[in-house]
């Protein structure tokens, strides 16, 4: 009896590993998109806040504000 317990025991271990590796595994997957998506965003509103400075400077030029 004393055999099957102990089994049971380390079937109960190796489950338990493999779970917090799943989990482990699914946090850093979360993280690295969250990263992706916290780069992208700050790729588009770079590239917003270019083309209002762009915009910007067009209207000034056309109305002769930059000289």
């Amino acid at each position: 009896m004393a055999d099957n317990s102990q089994k049971m025991a380390y079937n109960a271990g190796e489950t338990k590993g493999q779970a917090q590796e799943k989990a482990s595994t699914l946090m850093d997957k979360a993280g690295n998109a969250a990263q992706s998506t916290k780069d992208k965003i700050n790729e588009a509103g770079q590239t917003v806040q270019a083309k209002a400075q762009g915009a910007v400077a067009a209207v000034k030029d056309a109305t002769g504000m930059n000289k």
